[in-house]
């Protein structure tokens, strides 16, 4: 079954009016650019995180936004995995815990979702009773990365993912990321500076230029 997410909102921001229009199939969506284009935004309407000015978002044809419709549906509810920059793991919560509360949250159970092996697919299966504290940023990032797959979304949104990663990381887990991608064929978009990234990972490619003199832009994906 192919899973469409399908967008197109505008947003305003302090500097520009940040315009965006994009279809993604069962592909890997990268959102590159310099610091302030837009990038983190974009990921945060999808998300429900922000709420656009004005536009349409939806994923298979369920409506998650729509200002004409005056829809717009709570994070929560969009079935949508987010990988954020800084982790957002809870300091106070065990790896084991911060994983579970996503299922909780959803009323799954993790031997149906194949949690702990997810863990070990990431070389952090071993961590399950630390704290966020107690871990390198490569390790929290490979945590995060677990827990936003775990709730087995329908869309996953990743902001930078390997920024923390030393290169031989960083080249396992983009392998891991496109495993899954082809494994679980949903909607992948992600955010990176890195142009490896983008080669390796990219199926379609939207560039944002950033140029905050700019009073309004329109960005489309590239095939």
């Amino acid at each position: 079954m192919t899973t469409m997410l399908e967008a197109s909102f505008s947003k305003k921001l302090w500097h520009f009016t940040l315009n965006i229009k994009l279809e993604v199939g069962n592909e890997i969506l990268v959102l590159s650019g310099p610091s302030g284009a837009g990038k983190t935004t974009i990921l945060h309407c999808l998300a429900g995180l922000r709420k656009p000015f004005s536009g349409f978002i939806k994923l298979n044809n369920q409506v998650f936004f729509s200002s004409d419709d005056k829809v717009n549906i709570p994070t929560r509810y969009r079935n949508t995995g987010y990988l954020f920059q800084d982790y957002a793991l809870f300091p106070h919560m065990t790896v084991r815990q911060n994983l579970m509360y996503g299922l909780k949250c959803k009323n799954m159970k993790p031997e149906s979702t194949g949690t702990l092996q997810l863990l070990d697919s990431f070389g952090v299966g071993h961590l399950l009773d630390r704290y966020p504290r107690q871990l390198s940023g490569g390790e929290k990032q490979r945590v995060a990365l677990a827990r936003a797959l775990a709730v087995q979304p329908q869309l996953l949104l990743l902001d930078e993912p390997f920024s923390a990663l030393d290169k031989n990381t960083k080249e396992v887990l983009r392998q891991e990321v496109k495993r899954l991608h082809q494994q679980w064929q949903i909607p992948f978009i992600l955010v990176t500076h890195d142009e490896e990234d983008a080669r390796y990972l990219g199926d379609k490619l939207i560039s944002l230029e950033g140029q905050i003199k700019e009073a309004r832009r329109m960005v489309s994906a590239v095939t």
